[in-house]
């Protein structure tokens, strides 16, 4: 498996749609959404940053000449050194709206989910109309797309919520009421097997306040490989 840092390259050329000069153009999901002004991705071998194709230029040298002095964390989850005065750029530059930040895994071949629950691959969106219709409008986007169903009805699904020619990102969601019977790891389990059947790797990245989501990539024994860090 490649590095931690070659990881984080692959992750984020399936997050966004990136310019020749690796600025990011728009979120790599249907309509292109807006992205975010910086995303940094941060291993243990080093950091990679991309900036928004429409940062002005000298905003731009400043935030490469800050992230470049940035040493690699000894915790993923220690704050950058310089993660002030990048917020002061940003925020000379316009109002920081939103800051994202978690950890991101890539998912080994062969993993199994610890419980006996059937997920099944989907061939359409129907069994996600009741319950995720936002997965059942993207449905022909979002493949490959596995779900656990109850008679007819998807309760717990995971999607590719990006994907590039190198990877897939997992998207996925389980209703509450289903929730803590080992749907969402039979969900993801089944989800990586038919990712890794198309020859892309598959990623799978949370929040830090995603206490759940973390838990499922534990339970899977999902690698750890790094942490995002984005601002819009």
């Amino acid at each position: 498996m490649a590095g931690e840092l070659a990881l984080m390259v692959r992750q984020a050329a399936t997050l966004f749609r990136l310019d020749g000069a690796g600025r990011l153009l728009a979120v790599n999901e249907p309509g292109g959404p807006t992205a975010p002004r910086l995303f940094i991705g941060r291993t243990i071998e080093g950091t990679l940053w991309h900036c928004r194709h429409d940062l002005p230029a000298p905003l731009v040298a400043e935030i490469d000449a800050l992230l470049a002095a940035e040493p690699p964390p000894a915790d993923l989850r220690d704050p950058l050194r310089c993660e002030g005065r990048l917020r002061a750029i940003l925020a000379a530059h316009a109002p920081i709206a939103s800051v994202w930040s978690g950890p991101a895994w890539w998912c080994p071949e062969g993993i199994v989910a610890p419980r006996p629950v059937e997920a099944v691959r989907l061939t359409d969106g129907a069994a996600l109309r009741a319950h995720f219709p936002g997965w059942a409008r993207d449905f022909a986007t979002s493949q490959p797309c596995c779900a656990v169903l109850d008679g007819e009805e998807a309760v717990a699904v995971c999607c590719s919520s990006r994907w590039s020619n190198i990877a897939a990102e997992a998207g996925a969601d389980t209703l509450e009421r289903y929730r803590g019977r080992g749907y969402a790891a039979a969900t993801v389990a089944a989800w990586v097997a038919a990712v890794r059947a198309t020859g892309r790797l598959p990623l799978y990245s949370t929040s830090w306040d995603n206490v759940a989501s973390q838990g499922v990539a534990r339970t899977l024994g999902l690698v750890l490989y790094g942490a995002d860090l984005s601002f819009t």
